[in-house]
């Protein structure tokens, strides 16, 4: 059956490029992860504000091993891309930034990220995802990124508008967590808002 409207992107736009390091403001270098940084994502989900948000834990250092090498993987089917944000001098992951339910025919994908305790209240997951929202407008050609959020999820409600991603609407009881279904904010750029400050 033909599409009536062709993709945006080349359905292969992925696939054909190493997923790049990427440069954020501050000393921060965002690079695909590997799996020696096993030890910091278990540390990671180990904090009871990212299993809160993100609905999830590693229960050992194998599934944290695992999580870290399923990305190469997911960069080639072109679903979904993680890197870790790093301190540009250490190399030591403070956190995460990534794209997920990339969809290269609307040119559309959303963001996701966190941070571990250590390396909050330094404006790292806005630097971050300053740095992710070029690349994938600039130079992925990437038309929409959106961010949901749980409405109780303040924090990063602060980091979307902060960012300029403009508050389209809540999603009435879309997302379940350990304590029921949340309402989430969908907040969204678009590429031709440029970068223009919130």
């Amino acid at each position: 059956m033909p599409l009536l409207v062709p993709p945006v992107l080349p359905v292969d736009s992925l696939r054909t490029i190493r997923q790049p390091r990427l440069t954020a403001a501050g000393g921060l270098t965002l690079r695909p992860w590997r799996v020696d940084d096993a030890a910091t994502v278990r540390a990671a989900f180990e904090c009871p504000e990212i299993q809160r948000w993100h609905l999830r834990r590693l229960d050992s250092e194998d599934e944290a091993r695992e999580w870290a090498a399923q990305w190469p993987a997911r960069w080639a089917a072109q679903t979904d891309a993680s890197w870790a944000v790093t301190a540009e001098r250490t190399g030591e992951p403070l956190g995460q930034v990534g794209l997920r339910e990339i969809r290269l025919d609307q040119a559309s994908a959303e963001i996701s990220y966190w941070v571990l305790p250590a390396a909050r209240g330094r404006g790292l997951a806005g630097r971050a995802v300053r740095a992710l929202q070029a690349w994938a407008f600039d130079r992925l050609g990437l038309h929409r990124l959106e961010l949901r959020h749980s409405t109780a999820n303040r924090a990063s409600c602060r980091v979307a508008e902060k960012l300029g991603f403009a508050v389209e609407g809540m999603l009435r009881g879309a997302w379940r967590h350990a304590d029921g279904w949340h309402d989430v904010h969908l907040h969204a750029r678009l590429r031709e808002e440029g970068d223009r400050p919130a």
